[in-house]
Parts: C-alpha cells; sequence; structure tokens
C-alpha cells in the first residue's frame, strides 16, 4: 500500500471514531433529557400536592413583613413546600436505582432538586460536546473532494456478512 492510501485510511479511521464518539454523545443527552423530564414531572407532582407553583410561594422577606408584629425575624419558606408540611412522608425512587424508600416531602423535593440542576449541567456540558465533534467532523469530512460519490455511498452502506448470517 502506498504512503497516500495509508494517510486516507488513517484519516478515514480518525473520522469513524470521532462519528463514534458524537453517536454515544447524542445517546447520552437523549438519556439524559429522559431522565430530566422524569425528574420534571416528580417536582410538578410535588408541587401540585402541596398545592404550590414555582410563583405562587412569597418570598421570605415578603412574609416576614407580612407576619412581623408577632412571629420571629427569621421564618425559611420552601419554594416548593410553601405551607405544606415538610415532615410528611412520600415515596421516592432513588435516582439510578430500583430501591423506593419513604422519606420526608422537604428532603423528596430537595433531591429532585439537586438531581434536576446536576442533569441540566450534564446535558449543557454534552451539547457543547455534540457541537465541537459535530464542527470537527464537518473540517474533516471533505471526503468528497478524495473520493467520488458514489464509491463513498457504496462505502457507507456496506454490510459485514458474517453478523447478518449469525442473525440469521
Amino acid at each position: 500500500m502506498d504512503d497516500s492510501m495509508k494517510q486516507f485510511q488513517q484519516e478515514l479511521i480518525e473520522v469513524e471514531i470521532e462519528a463514534e464518539n458524537l453517536f454515544l454523545a447524542r445517546h447520552e443527552l437523549v438519556e439524559i433529557d429522559r431522565t430530566r423530564n422524569g425528574n420534571r414531572e416528580a417536582l410538578t407532582a410535588l408541587r401540585k400536592r402541596s398545592r404550590t407553583t414555582k410563583t405562587s410561594v412569597p418570598s421570605p422577606f415578603e412574609s416576614i413583613m407580612r407576619d412581623i408584629d408577632s412571629r420571629p425575624l427569621i421564618k425559611e419558606i420552601c419554594a416548593t413546600c410553601g405551607d405544606h408540611d415538610s415532615r410528611e412522608k412520600t415515596w421516592l425512587m432513588f435516582p439510578g436505582t430500583d430501591v423506593f424508600a419513604t422519606i420526608p416531602f422537604h428532603a423528596a423535593h430537595t433531591i429532585l432538586e439537586k438531581d434536576q440542576a446536576r442533569l441540566d449541567f450534564d446535558s449543557k456540558k454534552l451539547q457543547s460536546y455534540v457541537k465541537e465533534k459535530s464542527f470537527l467532523i464537518s473540517e474533516k469530512g471533505v471526503l468528497a473532494d478524495k473520493i467520488s460519490p458514489g464509491v463513498l455511498r457504496s462505502m457507507v452502506t456496506l454490510t459485514d456478512k458474517t453478523k447478518i448470517e449469525e442473525k440469521d
């Protein structure tokens, strides 16, 4: 094999490795989005149970000023719990496991909110990784200049005969 063919083969291998990393990142992004949606649904259910929304609970300052005459000056209000009994037990399946447990309402939504924040961060990180890999592949992917489109199309549609025979 001559040097130009070896160099072309090496470039093709690099592009395929980058493409595989891109597909893995996209798959992981889909899984993170599924988990984020599940957490969002669980948090909404907890808010409905406590009859609050993100904006229905007054800020701690508003509640302090309203009740300043007879209550202590510092009053902590959870945005999710509101006036709901935060010690009430609720069922929670811990993230990444199949274990259910009854834990206090406040602890349940706190765990879900922290997990949601972590998933949001991971999702943004993966999105930037996918953009970077897509750009890298598009920069390297000028294969049509070196190979005719027909040959490239036939290389993409190649299948491994042994894998097909094993499935039958």
